[in-house]
């Protein structure tokens, strides 16, 4: 399970990340350790001929070295070198970064590596059970050597946002290409937009509530106010439409045109001589009005 965590960087500039939970970090961590046991056994079967020769001492040496080497510096050499993913993270699409949400360095990397061993994991956390504790009672689901190293694990992978496509209301295509929209600033239309992809998700008197506010604001900056009968989120609708298909006309390559065309004087043709007719034509059927719904708007779903 993830939520999202608020970073501040040094320029005072808040993040909004998603923290990877105990179980994402779980995952990550049992491919890491499965690579490591794989790495330790190839290990041991190469010094047990050396200590099949009779040098025991050299041999147990070996092993406490390589030990060291794959517990400790797996870790540290892969988020070294990585900016933060062992191979686990990458297959999870984790990542660790600092607390202000930069890269982790060798420093970094090496103090979480040292407290996984010693604290978190192995030496003094009961094969993992210090770094569980830990994990569940942080609320970004830090274990100790996050904490010692100022560090903090991420999901990078995000799932891709469903933001809905803002349609032009046909009600409202004339009133819209005449207006000024100049002077609607970036962060009020994003606003709009945002409130536009959440209508589905409030309640009716939210939405109406924070509709009826932005259109107060963007009646206001655009000089143009809501007209009678139309729904704040159909005025809002009409404004981001015809502010994206301005800026998509911009977009467009210029047309080219060619060298003129001679204009030759038409010829005079002689009028049709009027043919009679066997039998009269039926006159053609007269279109019944349809009547008009009560509400021509619907909402977005």
């Amino acid at each position: 399970m993830e939520q999202e965590s608020e970073l501040v960087t040094g320029e005072a500039v808040v993040l909004d990340v998603r923290a990877a939970k105990l179980a994402s970090r779980g995952l990550a961590m049992i491919i890491d350790v499965a690579l490591q046991l794989i790495a330790l056994f190839v290990a041991v079967l190469v010094l047990s001929q050396v200590a099949a020769f009779g040098d025991e001492a050299l041999a147990l040496t070996l092993f406490l070295v390589t030990l060291v080497l794959i517990m400790v510096g797996y870790p540290v050499i892969f988020e070294t070198l990585s900016r933060g993913r062992t191979l686990g993270k990458m297959a999870l699409g984790l990542r660790v970064v600092r607390t202000d949400g930069g890269p982790v360095r060798f420093r970094h990397a090496l103090v979480r590596g040292l407290a996984g061993f010693f604290i978190d994991f192995w030496a003094l956390g009961l094969l993992g059970v210090v770094a569980v504790v830990t994990s569940l009672l942080s609320p970004d689901g830090r274990r100790v050597g996050d904490y010692l190293a100022g560090t903090l694990v991420i999901r990078e992978r995000m799932p891709a946002s469903r933001t809905p496509y803002v349609g032009m209301p046909p009600q409202l295509a004339h009133w819209a290409s005449q207006l000024d929209l100049s002077r609607l600033p970036n962060e009020l239309a994003l606003a709009v937009r945002q409130y536009l992809s959440r209508t589905s998700e409030l309640r009716p008197e939210a939405v109406e509530a924070l509709g009826y506010g932005l259109a107060q604001q963007v009646a206001v900056t655009i000089g143009a106010p809501v007209p009678p009968g139309v729904p704040a989120w159909a005025y809002l609708s009409a404004v981001l439409a015809e502010r994206r298909r301005r800026d998509q006309a911009k977009l467009q390559p210029a047309v080219q045109y060619g060298p003129p065309v001679p204009v030759t004087q038409p010829v005079p043709v002689a009028p049709p001589v009027p043919v009679a007719q066997p039998y009269p034509q039926a006159a053609a059927p007269v279109p019944v009005a349809q009547p008009e719904p009560e509400n021509p708007f619907t909402p977005p779903g």
